[in-house]
């Protein structure tokens, strides 16, 4: 089984990576029995689209599994409003959180017993670049430019995509309310960032890597709440 990776945050944290070989047909083979995903499978997605989304829940049962041994009998649902992944079924702790990410053959999870979660996991593409002007602000998008790699603007654009599920509100604009302060790029490290909202303005520190050569990660788990701006 492709488990890659289980990283324990804390006793109340687990991270975990799945690098994706297998069809769609054996990873719906590795849910648990009785768990509802072929009614939650997207009608629309071809086997690509479903082998991702299969695997993001395959490896939120293996996180939850390592968070909560004897786990309860839960599944991966998403909000009907937000389109924001939670966990539902009966034995579920209390303050239950998920976040859930793939990109290409890679998908991250980040489960935790109460606090804020958000995760992401990028193919590196020029894609980030190609519409920087579009999620960065112009200082973002000069210092970006000092170092001018697809790898970097994947990462930045990867940070933002963490902080938006942090904050688990629709319709931010990254460019104006997801903030990139300073910080040194190097393989691994955190990016201190900002969070401004109508009523309030917060700072975040967003954890990155590189789970694999062509890829970038970025995840946050913030157990006792973010940091306010005064």
């Amino acid at each position: 089984m492709p488990l890659h990776r289980l990283l324990r945050l804390s006793p109340t944290a687990v991270l975990g990576l799945w690098h994706r070989t297998e069809t769609a047909a054996a990873l719906g083979a590795l849910l648990p029995a009785g768990a509802p995903y072929s009614a939650l499978l997207p009608p629309t997605a071809g086997p690509e689209r479903q082998g991702q989304w299969l695997a993001g829940r395959v490896l939120a049962h293996t996180v939850a599994a390592a968070l909560w041994p004897g786990a309860p009998a839960l599944w991966v649902r998403n909000d009907a409003a937000t389109g924001r992944p939670y966990l539902g079924g009966p034995g579920v702790p209390t303050g239950a959180v998920v976040s859930l990410s793939h990109s290409g053959a890679w998908a991250a999870a980040l489960l935790a017993t109460g606090g804020r979660v958000g995760i992401d996991v990028e193919l590196v593409r020029d894609k980030a670049r190609r519409i920087a002007t579009k999620f960065l602000s112009a200082p973002e998008l000069a210092a970006a430019q000092v170092v001018g790699t697809d790898a970097h603007f994947t990462l930045l654009w990867s940070a933002k995509e963490t902080l938006y599920k942090l904050a688990e509100r629709r319709g931010l604009i990254f460019k104006e309310q997801l903030l990139l302060d300073s910080f040194v790029p190097a393989p691994a490290g955190e990016i201190p960032m900002e969070l401004r909202l109508a009523d309030s303005q917060s700072r975040h520190r967003i954890c990155y890597s590189q789970p694999a050569a062509g890829y970038v990660l970025t995840y946050c788990w913030e157990p006792g709440g973010p940091i306010d701006i005064l």
